[in-house]
């Protein structure tokens, strides 16, 4: 039973943590296998490659939905809780990225090829897996939590803006043949007027509605930064906390201060 215990231990360390030089090789590893799969599906979307490579790509993908594979269950067999890292966002991602190429085996024939191909995009989930390798995504996720209180309210002060705004150049250039036909798509023009996209589909002409699409358009470099701001100053609360890549064995939280023994998340012993 002991050796049982130290096995699944030694391998939660290989797989959960960075710390170790075994630990890093299987991340380096890994990486590599991400970016080599994510390579594919982009050249298979190439017809021209496609067409010439089309075996190796299909075997390629194999072994690499078969690595994945036993990537995924060897997370959940190197944990306690096992439900904790299943539910979890990478564990759903890491799902995600593993089934297409097997499902391929239960929908065949001519009439599911147009399902095939909407399935194998599936496999574009695996760029999500590179979240986990990003030192400063943890603190960056964080902030962006922590903020989201502040963020709410002001996209909700945003929406009010452009409904006010949109409905004023409804007003302004209702009898001009400008394309403001209606409050919605006027609204739909002040969103993307001031969030500085401007893609010209709609245009006030009237001295006055230009005047007002100035205003707008000035608004818009303010209220970009403010969003910014917020969550800057959240993530300046969390980059200097003194973390490390060890990950809990029973509910797989991370970032433990290095002098930490017991998890902040579920209270259990660390390794």
């Amino acid at each position: 039973m002991t050796n049982h215990k130290n096995w699944k231990s030694k391998l939660h360390d290989i797989i959960y943590e960075a710390d170790t030089p075994i630990g890093k090789l299987f991340d380096v590893i890994l990486l590599i296998l991400i970016l080599f799969s994510i390579a594919l599906v982009m050249l298979e979307s190439i017809e021209s490659i496609n067409n010439k490579y089309h075996d190796f790509f299909n075997y390629a993908e194999w072994v690499i939905t078969i690595l994945f594979t036993i990537e995924y269950f060897a997370r959940i067999i190197s944990i306690k809780n096992k439900k904790s890292y299943i539910l979890s966002f990478y564990g759903v991602i890491d799902f995600l990225s593993t089934i297409p190429k097997y499902l391929s085996f239960f929908l065949v024939g001519a009439h599911a090829m147009v399902a095939l191909r909407a399935l194998r995009l599936l496999r574009v989930f695996r760029v999500l897996k590179l979240a986990r390798f990003v030192g400063e995504s943890e603190n960056l996720m964080k902030a962006l939590k922590a903020s989201r209180a502040k963020i709410s309210v002001f996209l909700l002060a945003v929406i009010m803006i452009s409904v006010i705004l949109g409905s004023l150049m409804y007003l302004i250039e209702i009898n001009q043949d400008s394309g403001f036909d209606s409050i919605p798509r006027a609204v739909y023009w002040a969103i993307v007027t001031l969030t500085t996209v401007g893609y010209g589909d709609i245009a006030p002409v009237t001295p006055f509605g230009q005047f007002i699409a100035s205003i707008i358009m000035i608004m818009g470099y303010a209220i970009i930064a403010i969003p910014t701001g917020i969550v800057s100053v959240e993530y300046s609360k969390h980059k200097d906390i003194d973390t490390n890549t060890q990950s809990c064995p029973h509910c797989t939280a991370t970032d433990h201060h290095d002098d930490a023994e017991f998890c902040y998340e579920c209270g259990k012993k660390l390794n």
